[in-house]
């Protein structure tokens, strides 16, 4: 088994653009580890805040905002479980391109399989990230945040 450069340079060509791929899904994973960082930070903040004993309504408004905020974290949790297997995938499917071409076996049944359950898995991990903005944005139309009026100078 001689694997000659120019093999080398084909292979590289193939796996391009599942490499691409894989920066992106990374790219994706980055922006869910951080929503899902925020929503543990405030969820810590409001357990310390009903810790100390607030009033009855404080209560009442810290314990329905910590009540959007678990479903939330779980939503985010659950992305950040199929973009990581689109990752794997997606690493699967390179490393099936360069021993494919460099044993010069037929892998593009597998390949194939590995692309597309990596694309189920990156559909599921968006579908979770949309759904768990559209809950957080949700809950902010139903507490009725009042923006703050600009004072005219």
């Amino acid at each position: 088994m001689e694997i000659q450069v120019s093999d080398i340079g084909h292979i590289i060509q193939l796996s391009v653009a599942p490499v691409f791929l894989l920066t992106g899904v990374g790219t994706t994973m980055t922006v869910l580890t951080n929503r899902l960082g925020r929503i543990t930070d405030r969820s810590r903040v409001l357990e310390e805040r009903l810790r100390a004993g607030p009033d009855e309504e404080s209560r009442k408004e810290l314990q329905d905002e910590l009540n959007t905020l678990y479903p939330r974290a779980h939503m985010i949790n659950r992305a950040i479980i199929f973009s990581t297997a689109c990752a794997l995938l997606v690493s699967m499917v390179i490393a099936s391109l360069f021993l494919g071409d460099a044993l010069n076996v037929d892998l593009s049944k597998a390949i194939a399989v590995f692309f597309i359950t990596a694309m189920f898995c990156l559909v599921l991990g968006l579908v979770f990230l949309l759904r768990e903005i559209l809950v957080a944005t949700g809950n902010l139309h139903r507490s009725k945040i009042v923006p703050i009026e600009r004072i005219e100078r």
